[in-house]
């Protein structure tokens, strides 16, 4: 039985007294870890402070994004042994945002995700198609193109750690969201890929989140569906009671 995980992106939002207000108003209230894990990507500045606020508790912090170098002359980008450092446990790979306005590649997300792993952290690797590509019906060789880059190489057991999430582009802070049976087919799909380019355990143990749109109103659908293990949520996530009313399904 796979865990489900509920990862809420904030994005470039709150300042540091709204995100401790959050983190205190939600962290004794999260399900046992052990019934679903509960996660906030909280922006960089932040991140120490709140691994703080939740230390011993069953809520996870992550980071948005991350860059594939230990250290050296990247003005501006945080390592992975940074976040390591600092005691975050996940870190949110190759959103389309990400991909779409700072330039990330196939590439770059597969050695993010190689140096997640050689520093002991969880990888979100975001995939999804555009509202074009869709329509072109070239959702699941989109989606498997990006899938098989991003865990090229990778071995079996890391890719059984992993947790990629489908987020369909045109569904992202638009009000539109896949139905479930559309979001659960590409989930589907996924897991199909990760058997084929790994092994039918790997794929049975990856967890995929859905993500686009996702909110308290839709999500006990979409995780009834049978390849959803979670949700990568971003304005749901922002208040403490809509944020925990999705962890709460999550763990039913």
């Amino acid at each position: 039985m796979r865990t489900k995980v509920i990862a809420g992106n904030w994005k470039m939002n709150k300042l540091l007294g709204e995100a401790v207000e959050f983190v205190e108003d939600t962290k004794s209230k999260v399900p046992s870890s052990e019934k679903v894990e509960s996660v906030v990507c909280a922006p960089f500045p932040y991140l120490p402070t709140l691994v703080e606020k939740a230390k011993g508790t069953d809520l996870a912090i992550a980071a948005q994004n991350m860059h594939f170098e230990e250290s050296g002359a990247f003005t501006g980008e945080v390592s992975p042994s940074m976040l390591k450092d600092i005691g975050v446990t996940y870190v949110v790979l190759g959103h389309s945002e990400r991909r779409e306005m700072f330039a990330e590649t196939d590439e770059t997300v597969n050695k993010k995700a190689h140096a997640a792993f050689a520093h002991g952290l969880i990888p979100i690797i975001c995939v999804g198609e555009t509202l074009e590509e869709r329509e072109s019906n070239e959702t699941m060789n989109i989606v498997e193109k990006q899938v098989k880059a991003a865990i090229e190489g990778l071995s079996e057991e890391q890719v059984r750690a992993s947790i990629i999430a489908y987020e369909p582009i045109w569904a992202i802070g638009t009000g539109k969201t896949a139905t479930s049976e559309q979001a659960n087919e590409v989930c589907t799909h996924i897991r199909k890929v990760v058997a084929q380019t790994q092994s039918e355990t790997a794929a049975e143990a990856v967890r995929i989140q859905y993500g686009g749109s996702v909110k308290p109103a839709n999500v006990d659908e979409l995780l009834s569906q049978s390849d959803i293990d979670g949700a990568l949520v971003g304005g749901a996530s922002l208040e403490a009671d809509s944020f925990l009313q999705l962890v709460e399904a999550g763990a039913k």
